[in-house]
Formats: C-alpha cells, structure tokens, sequence
C-alpha cells in the first residue's frame, strides 16, 4: 500500500510549492520496524499504554478500567484444567494465539484515529508517543481488528470499526450510530506470529507480571494507574494485586548527573520470585525500554537480599528527558554509543558503558546495609573452601581485591575455583611485568624507592612460590583420593581395570620424553622415582632407547635412573651409578597368580629386568651405561594380596611379609634386585603417611 505525504519546497519564483512523497506500508512494517523475537508482549504493552493515556483525555476518570484477554488455542475446560494446577508440571500451557485489548476511555475519535492514520504522528508526542506503536502490532500479529465507540465533533456518539494489516493497512472502515451510550475502543491482536509466540511468556500470572514491570512508573506514579484486569479463561488477575505484592516497601526516589543530564533513579524493591533478577530498568517516555541484569556490577550482588526477613529482588528504574530523546522510535533500546572511548571522552558523550557505571555506584550505595550481609557470608565462603579445598590460594589471598573475592555464597566449587584461579592468574601475570621493570629501572628511580620496589616485589614473589607448593600438595592430596575411591568395588561390584589405575600414577604408552614430570604421580610408589633420567609406560622394551632389547613385551613402567658423581666417603671419584626400576600394576583383587612370567608378577618384572641388562642399557640420549649387566634393579609389584599372590610370594619367592602385613620384600642376589609387592591399601597408607605433616600445614584432615 502506498501512502502519500506532502512535501514543501520552494522554487525559483520563490513561491511555496507543494509534491508528494510515497511511503510503502508494507516495507515500513517489514524492513523498516524491528521488533526482537523476545518482545512479542511489547505491542500488547503498547496496546495497553494507549488505553491509559485514552482514559486519561476523560474528563472524569472515575470507573475506568481496562481488560486484557489472553486468547488461546485450546478448548475451554481444557484451558481451566491447566491453569488450575491439576496439569502442573507440563512444561506450557496452549499455544497464545492473540489478545484483546478493552478501555473505558474516549476511543477512537477524529483527532485519536488521525493521528493513528498517520506514520510518525507528533499527536502524543509530549506523552512518549511516536507515532508508531501500532506498526508493532503488525511485527507480532498477522492481523488487528479495531471497534471503537467515540464522539464526534458534534458531539454525537459513533462506532468506528476497521481492519489492520501490514499488506493492506486499514481496510473495512466503518463509522455508524451508534446505540451504546459509553465510549470504549476494543483492540484484537490476532494472528500470534510463532516465532513471537515461542519466546513469550506463556502463563497468564507471568504475562501479569510483565506487564506491571513494563508499566510501573504507571503504578507509582501519584494517582496510579487504571484498574487493569487480565482474563485468561476463568482466571482473573487484578494488576493492582499483582503491584501489591510486587512490591516490598515504597520506592525511593535518586538523582544524578552525567555531564549537566540529570537523570531521575526510583529504587525498587520487589519481593523475590524465581522469574526476576536484579537489573537496572532502562526507561523513556514513562515505559521501560532496557532491562539489564545488575549481578555482577556490583560487588556482593548476587542471590536474593533479605529486609526484615523478606527476600527481595532490587531494580534501579532510570529516566531522563535525555533517554526520551535518545529512545529508538520502536523503543527497543537507545541511540548511544555502547563503549566508552577517547573519541567518545572528546566530544563528551554519554555512553551506555558510563551510565551502567554511574548508576551501579547509586545502587550500591542504596543496597550497602543490605550487601553487608551477603559480603560476610561471601567471605565465609571463600574461607571454607580455601581451607578445605583451595590451600593454594591462601598466600595469595589478601591480594586479591576485596571485589573480586565478594562471590554468591551459594557458589558451586568450580565456579569459585575458577574465580580464585583468575585472580591468581592475574597477580602471576603482574609478577611477571613488574619483574622485568624491576631488572631495568629507570633513571629517575632514587634508591629508596627502588629499594622498596624491589621488597615490595620479591613479598609478592615469595607468596606466589608458596601459592605454588600449596597446589602442589594440593594436587597430591586429589590423587590420593581418587586411588582410594579407584581400589574400591563399583556399583555394580566390579573393579577398576589396571589401565584406570596405571593412568593415575603414570600416562599410558608414553615416555618421559612425551610428558612433563608433573604429570605423572610415581611418587605414590617411591619418592625418589620422581627423580629420573628416563621413563617408559607400558611401552615395548625395543621402543625403549635405553634398553637395547628387541622384544615387543611391555612392562607396565620402566624406569632408568643415573646419577652423576655420587657424594662419597672416598679417596678416589667413583663412576657413574645408575638403576633400573620395573613396576608392574594388576587389577585389584585379581586372584589368578601362577607359575612362570606370564601370570607371576614377581616373575614377569624379574624376565624384564633381565632382558633390559642383556640389552646392554644405555642412557636416554644413548649413551652406554657401564656394567650394565649388573646394574641395581628394583621391582615393584602393586596389586591387592590374594590367597594366589600370597601363596607365590611365601612358598616360591621366599619373600618377608612387611610389619603391617599388607605387603612382601626381598633383596633377590642372583638378579641383584630388590623386589616389594605391595598392595593398594599399603600404597594409598603409605603415601598418605609420608605426606601427612605437608596435609596438615594446609589444614587438610590427616585421619
């Protein structure tokens, strides 16, 4: 549809002439309006904004009211059923497929219905109104239908009844006599576009909350707003109920300028519900345009707040005549820069970026004896995690900003492991900056100031080192745990596989050229297999540079270790030393232990020792190993001690039960080795042992 608009100019008779523009409707509702996909209730919001404003043109406002009928595709007892409860826990209630719009105020008179046959009309502009409320009907809904009783200019009462589309604009107009002795308008919006539709909210309760939160400058405002009725079947919702218990206490009133715009700030507080967050309220033209979350701005506000034992959820509601101008004509968010910029900072711009700010610092004020509280319980937080959980953080804990460390109470462990571990992050990548300014002063630096610049430095290094050692127990304390839990029967009775357990002291089919030393945990077997030259985990023993072998048998670990010059009580300087170490790891609770070195473990670590001698060893960078047919070798079984095992280790090793039972050992002199089997419960005590006066530094239990 192309609609015309006069145009003046003037030619060179200087006289004033007049052209047409053409508009094309459809293309104005089409490209031209935009409306998100989460704002399908903004053109009811409209639609229910223009009947207040309609009833306050009345000359007595007594009785007015305004209806809001939720329309739904679905049969009425059906409809009653879901609402009542009796369907609770369907995750929707039917498909809303328009609403209607009702007013007691002065309809659809001429001045009213020119101004809405015109784009952009200026008729309510003073009220916010810009002239293009009713395009966004038409963004949401195929189609509105319009019925109006109004006064004319004579002042005789009439019914105006039209339709609206964005194809054909208005069509069907009407106006007769009318026998009804009240104005009234009647807006149906129908035609609930499903992309709007699925992104709406669906309950009538919450489309009755929205909408007060859409208007509450209406509900606060002197003398209120209308009585405004939601029907969805046969429930009603009285919005001046739902404002009620919306809100706590009355709102307070704020102020504040940014560079000579004053903006005006209402501080709500609205009993808490499960739907709303805290947020600053965006406002232009007396309606809500932005809503964004507050969490997060400001330090402490996270959950719910309490005021005399009722929870609460605070909104900061922000209007100026400055937002009123810089509101998009569809009032879906604001024509300002977002960040803050030089460029912005010289031409002395309001951004949103300084607005948030400004207005958080208000916030935070007016919430602070509220905040209070939460910051204690934060704190009492971090503490208990930090003592049972995080002891790497506790070095570097009162350097970290008070703001950072003021966390949901409610925070899981990983979230707030990974707040700690960004600031710590944060103050290892000063440490790092400030090191090398430290290594080259500047020429103005006297000597007190660097001395202390470098104190002041080397304390914070200091707390990163033992920030460092702490993770490092920490990490042992982790492991230990999770062998623990690993040796035990599942839920379905089964035990872990050896390779589950093999990967937690040490990856599989890799070598020590592949991982770094922290990632493996042979410490849990012997503190001194943390020292080595070269390790091997369940590779084949001719991948092995310092075996030498041939075979393609594969020990579970193989470990070489050289020494360079030994401190000796000595008259002379002794070569080289080195030993081999084989660890063979079995399934817990594997009970088939027999002859030869397939199912004898002791055996099976013994023949690879052997082979590895026969190999003729040598070093990781292949180097030989003097004497490597003698060189010190040391076997580790770990597996649970079994009648079988046992039975091996007693009649056909000849080895000595440990103190605690819970283990074998002996030094074989025919393979010059020493050889322990020990069970997972005597590897999980004993790590836990030797590590235990570290636990209880950090404050982990040791029982």
């Amino acid at each position: 549809m192309l609609n015309l608009y006069p145009l003046a100019f003037a030619r060179a008779d200087h006289k004033l002439h007049f052209a047409t523009m053409q508009t094309n409707f459809t293309a104005r509702v089409r490209q031209n309006t935009s409306l998100p996909v989460t704002g399908g209730l903004l053109p009811l919001f409209e639609a229910v904004v223009n009947s207040i404003q309609s009833i306050e043109e009345l000359v007595d406002v007594q009785g007015a009211q305004i209806f809001v009928r939720i329309h739904r595709d679905i049969v009425q007892p059906e409809l009653n059923l879901l609402n009542s409860g009796i369907a609770a826990g369907r995750e929707a209630l039917a498909p809303i497929t328009g609403f209607t719009v009702t007013d007691n105020g002065v309809g659809f008179n001429e001045a009213n219905m020119e101004s809405f046959e015109t784009l952009d009309s200026e008729k309510k502009f003073d009220k916010g109104c810009r002239g293009i409320g009713r395009l966004l009907w038409l963004k949401a809904f195929s189609h509105v239908h319009v019925s109006s009783i109004f006064k004319d200019n004579n002042g005789l009462l009439k019914e105006r009844t039209f339709q609206f589309t964005s194809s054909k604009g208005i069509t069907d107009l009407k106006i007769v006599d009318s026998s009804i002795k009240k104005t009234h308008a009647t807006i149906r919006l129908e035609g609930f576009e499903e992309r709007y539709r699925k992104n709406t909210r669906k309950t009538s309760q919450a489309i009755a909350d929205s909408l007060v939160e859409h208007c509450l400058w209406y509900f606060v405002r002197d003398g209120g707003a209308p009585t405004i009725t939601i029907i969805d079947g046969e429930i009603q919702i009285n919005l001046d109920d739902v404002y009620t218990n919306y809100m706590l206490t009355s709102s307070q009133s704020d102020t504040l300028s940014i560079l000579d715009q004053r903006f005006e700030l209402l501080h709500i507080k609205a009993r808490a519900n499960a739907t709303v967050t805290h947020g600053i309220a965006f406002c232009a033209d007396n309606r809500m345009v932005l809503h964004e979350k507050l969490s997060g701005k400001i330090p402490g506000l996270h959950g719910k707040l309490s005021a005399d034992g009722d929870d609460f959820t605070y909104t900061c509601y922000v209007s100026s005549s400055f937002l009123n101008a810089a509101v998009r004509p569809e009032r879906t968010g604001f024509d300002l820069p977002e960040k803050d910029s030089e460029e912005n900072l010289l031409l002395n711009e309001i951004t949103m970026e300084k607005l948030r700010t400004k207005i958080a610092e208000k916030a935070a004020a007016h919430l602070d004896k509220y905040l209070q509280i939460t910051r204690i319980q934060s704190r009492a937080r971090i503490e208990s995690y930090i003592s049972a959980k995080g002891p790497r953080y506790r070095p570097v804990l009162k350097r970290i900003p008070e703001a950072e460390l003021t966390v949901d109470p409610n925070i899981s462990d990983k979230d707030l492991e990974l707040v700690l571990h960004k600031s710590l992050y944060k103050i290892e990548t000063e440490l790092v900056s400030e090191g090398h300014d430290i290594l080259q002063p500047g020429a103005e630096d006297n000597a007190e100031d660097y001395t202390r610049r470098v104190a002041d430095y080397m304390s914070k290094a200091a707390d990163v080192k033992k920030s460092d050692l702490a993770s490092y127990v920490s990490h042992r304390k982790v492991i230990i745990d999770l062998l623990e839990i690993a040796i035990k029967r599942d839920a379905t009775g089964n035990y872990q596989r050896e390779d589950l357990i093999h990967g937690m002291i040490m990856p599989m089919k890799c070598t020590s050229n592949d991982i770094f030393a922290h990632q493996s945990n042979l410490w849990l077997i012997d503190e001194r297999l943390a020292f080595h030259d070269f390790l091997a985990s369940d590779k084949t023993l001719k991948s092995m540079p310092i075996t030498g072998d041939k075979s393609t048998k594969e020990p579970d670990l193989c470990i070489l270790n050289v020494y360079d010059n030994p401190i000796l009580v000595s008259d002379s300087q002794s070569p080289p030393l080195a030993s081999i170490t084989i660890v063979e790891i079995k399934r817990p609770m594997r009970n088939d232990a027999g002859p030869g070195d397939v199912d004898d473990p002791v055996e099976q670590a013994i023949n690879y020792l052997d082979k590895i001698r026969q190999g003729q060893a040598t070093t990781a960078n292949g180097r030989p190993i003097p004497e490597s047919a003698s060189i010190p070798g040391f076997c580790y079984i770990i597996a649970d001690l079994t009648p079988r095992l046992k039975d091996r280790c007693k009649k056909h090793h000849d080895m000595q039960v440990t103190h605690d039972k819970m283990g074998f050992f002996k030094y074989n002199q025919n393979v010059h080795s020493y050889i322990e089997v020990i069970s997972f419960d005597r590897l999980v005590q004993s790590a836990k042992e030797r590590n235990r006066s570290f636990f209880a530094q950090l404050g982990f239990p040791t029982t």
